[in-house]
């Protein structure tokens, strides 16, 4: 038994752990850089297929929601896409993934941030998911049924007059929510720094802290499948 979780800040130090042969138990990747973050995915995806009522093709793939998804699945990324390790491993779990609805990916984000071209292309090698990108955030969630919204994090930039050109590009608050389709779940990796204005939180379409607590459960449900349970 055993195993170990690693979050690191040098992007694919998590893989030369595993594969570097300096050991034979599992690693866990919770987060490398601005690479990857495979946990925060899986608890998104799930987040999503939960709320939502998704298909997935598999078994048991319905989800146990009472309200079912018919049609296209647009899910809005918005924000600091270049930087965002979270967002990065969701569009491609999403690209991958059994989903029975078409995918729409829309990317949102500051000329200087957008969504990287390696992510891009990973996805582009799935013909169920298409890919848009937009700078107006009002045009980009018209008819989309999720908003992940990421922070610019000022840890990232390399010059501090850089973030303060960005950091307020985008902000959710009650006004965009007003014009946003009435279906639209919102969510966020957290922590949150102003890009979601605290008068959304008691909107029934915020679910970020529902997101947070299925965190808790999918983590638990990795650690149970690659460790074995007692």
């Amino acid at each position: 038994g055993g195993g170990r979780v690693l979050r690191h800040p040098t992007t694919g130090s998590v893989q030369r752990v595993a594969l570097g042969g300096g050991t034979v138990k599992p690693v866990i990747n919770a987060g490398d850089g601005v690479g990857e973050h495979p946990t925060q995915a899986l608890l998104d995806a799930f987040t999503i297929w939960d709320e939502l009522g998704l298909s997935l093709d598999v078994a048991d793939g319905d989800s146990k929601n009472e309200k079912t998804h018919k049609g296209q699945l647009i899910i809005v990324m918005l924000g600091d896409l270049k930087h965002g390790r979270t967002v990065h491993s969701l569009a491609k779990l999403l690209a991958r993934s059994s989903i029975k609805h078409e995918l729409v990916l829309r990317y949102c984000a500051p000329s200087s941030l957008e969504m990287p071209s390696h992510v891009k292309e990973y996805v582009e090698k799935f013909p169920n998911a298409k890919q848009e990108e937009y700078t107006d955030m009002r045009e980009a969630v018209k008819g989309a049924n999720v908003l992940y919204v990421t922070r610019v994090q000022k840890e990232r930039f390399e010059h501090v007059e850089d973030y303060e050109k960005v950091k307020g590009a985008y902000v959710v608050d009650t006004s965009l929510m007003k014009s946003a389709p009435s279906g639209m779940i919102v969510m966020h990796p957290l922590p949150r720094v102003d890009e979601i204005a605290t008068e959304v939180d008691s909107d029934p379409r915020a679910c970020y802290f529902r997101q947070m607590e299925n965190g808790m459960f999918v983590r638990m449900a990795i650690l149970a499948l690659i460790l074995g349970t007692p």
